[in-house]
C-alpha cells in the first residue's frame, strides 16, 4: 500500500553556465614541504640522487632493449656511433 502521494519533480531552472575554457585545466600534483632539519635535508638529497640513478639505469636498459627510440640515449644507434668513431 502506498503511504502517500508521489513527489512531483520541479522543472529544471536555467542556471547560468560558465563559458568553457579552450585549454584544459592542468591538475598539479601534491606539494612537498622542504625539510628543515639537517639530517632530513641530507636524507632527501641522498634519496634524490639514488632515485635519479635508478631512473637513468632503467631508461638506459629500456633503450638498449628497444634500440630504435631516438628520445632515449644508449640504444643500438649510439653503440654503432661509438664503434665508428674509435676506428
Amino acid at each position: 500500500m502506498a503511504q502517500g502521494l508521489l513527489k512531483k519533480s520541479k522543472p529544471a531552472t536555467a542556471t547560468a553556465k560558465r563559458p568553457s575554457q579552450a585549454t584544459p585545466k592542468i591538475k598539479r600534483g601534491p606539494r612537498q614541504i622542504a625539510p628543515k632539519k639537517q639530517a632530513l635535508i641530507r636524507q632527501a638529497k641522498m634519496t634524490k640522487k639514488l632515485t635519479s640513478g635508478l631512473v637513468t639505469k632503467t631508461e638506459r636498459s629500456l633503450a638498449t632493449k628497444a634500440g630504435h627510440l631516438e628520445l632515449l640515449g644508449g640504444g643500438k644507434k649510439d653503440k654503432g656511433d661509438k664503434a665508428g668513431k674509435k676506428k
